[in-house]
């Protein structure tokens, strides 16, 4: 059966059309091979301090191993190098190595979340370093396309996504992220009272009645008084005596 021209462009059209947006409906191909999360940060630049801290944690061997493993995935918030050097001297150095473990594990959800899926979150989110159900949590709340975290300490928000595929996000933020826990104000029971500097041991206090205790000015010059009176009384009465021996 023979086509007109015009029906077999309509056909060929058609056919394009078709196969295209089968095409466009396949799912993407998967990654080959395990991801590298020390290549991705490198290859951002200015993580160098990051990447420091997740080694020395052993937090970057224990997320890329559970990477190839895990049905949930992670997303992590990535300081700066710039983020790390505006803190207050000696923030990070300060912490024990424990703690240290505890402030990397905060940047690392146990879950992976998409921008669109930051902007609707239940907050707080559960973080790696979470211990109970609201510990060591992090806060989102979406703006618009503008996704803020805040910590209760710090909020900043998230300016560019590093990596955005299963089973692993990263995102950067120009502040690091201070957990409560850590670096939130301390308890005012914590502060030493001013009695514990200030009392003075009773049996410190100046008497001449407690024991070990130096006598006091007055109390000295009353006693050298009843001292002088007793003497000159018994000048007196020696006296007496002599003058009625003479008599008698």
């Amino acid at each position: 059966m023979a086509f007109s021209k015009p029906l077999a462009l309509i056909l060929l059209t058609f056919l394009s059309l078709f196969a295209s947006k089968i095409q466009a409906q396949a799912p993407a191909p998967a990654p080959s091979g395990p991801v590298n999360l020390t290549a991705i940060l490198e290859k951002a630049g200015q993580y160098t301090t990051l990447i420091r801290l997740l080694k020395e944690s052993q937090q970057l061997t224990q997320i890329e191993s559970q990477l190839n493993s895990t049905t949930q995935g992670f997303t992590l918030f990535a300081p700066t190098d710039n983020a790390f050097q505006n803190l207050k001297s000696g923030a990070i150095n300060d912490l024990t190595d424990d703690q240290k473990v505890k402030l990397i594990l905060y940047h690392v959800t146990p879950k992976y979340y998409s921008l669109s899926d930051l902007q609707t979150v239940s907050n707080p989110v559960r973080t790696q370093a979470s211990e109970k159900e609201g510990s060591w949590g992090l806060n989102f709340k979406g703006q618009g396309n503008q996704v803020n975290v805040t910590t209760g300490v710090v909020t900043t928000s998230i300016n560019n996504d590093l990596r955005q595929q299963f089973p692993l996000a990263i995102y950067q933020v120009d502040r690091v992220l201070l957990p409560l826990e850590l670096f939130g104000a301390k308890s005012p029971s914590s502060a030493p009272s001013p009695k514990s500097s200030e009392t003075t041991p009773s049996d410190e206090t100046p008497s001449s009645g407690k024991k070990g205790g130096a006598p006091s000015p007055a109390a000295s010059q009353k006693d050298n008084g009843v001292a002088g009176r007793n003497v000159g009384l018994g000048l007196v009465l020696g006296l007496g005596f002599i003058c009625m021996g003479a008599l008698s």
